[in-house]
This record gives structure tokens, C-alpha cells and sequence, in this order.
């Protein structure tokens, strides 16, 4: 399982938008908006080959200026030996 953090930049007018639009996406969760048009976005995917188109494919959704990771952790669902 990867976890990634966001921060998704976007117009203030078209925040509400691209809120919507990001919720759409499975494993996409807000934890903090700002009137400005920051959010705070965490991606999660099993999938690590799509993680990335996912995460730059918010920059190709109406309203928002830019998209950047700034966080990522894999889990492998493993339970380590002790």
C-alpha cells in the first residue's frame, strides 16, 4: 500500500470544484483546505505504477494550479518476522 501527501494548489474561486473533483478519486482524502486554495490531500493506491499518473493528473483538473508530492510511504501489508 502506498501513502502519499499533496498539496494541491488551485484558484480560490474554484476550490470548492477541485475539492469535488479530488474526492472523486478513489483513496483521495482532504485533511486541510485554506481560503487561499491550498489543500492538504492524501492519495493512497495498492498500485504503484499508477500512483504517479494519479498525483499528475490533479494538475490536469480545472481549477488547480499545480499538484506536488511532498510526502510518499509504502507498506508492503507484510507482518514482519520477530
Amino acid at each position: 500500500m502506498n501513502i502519499t501527501g499533496v498539496i494541491v494548489r488551485a484558484w480560490p474561486e474554484h476550490l470548492a470544484a477541485v475539492q469535488a473533483q479530488l474526492l472523486e478519486q478513489p483513496g483521495v482524502e482532504i485533511h486541510a483546505v485554506t481560503a487561499d486554495g491550498r489543500l492538504v490531500v492524501t492519495v493512497e493506491d495498492a498500485n504503484d505504477r499508477h500512483l504517479a499518473d494519479r498525483i499528475m493528473s490533479f494538475n490536469d483538473m480545472q481549477g488547480v494550479l499545480s499538484a506536488a508530492m511532498i510526502y510518499h510511504h509504502y507498506d508492503s501489508d507484510q507482518e514482519t518476522p520477530q
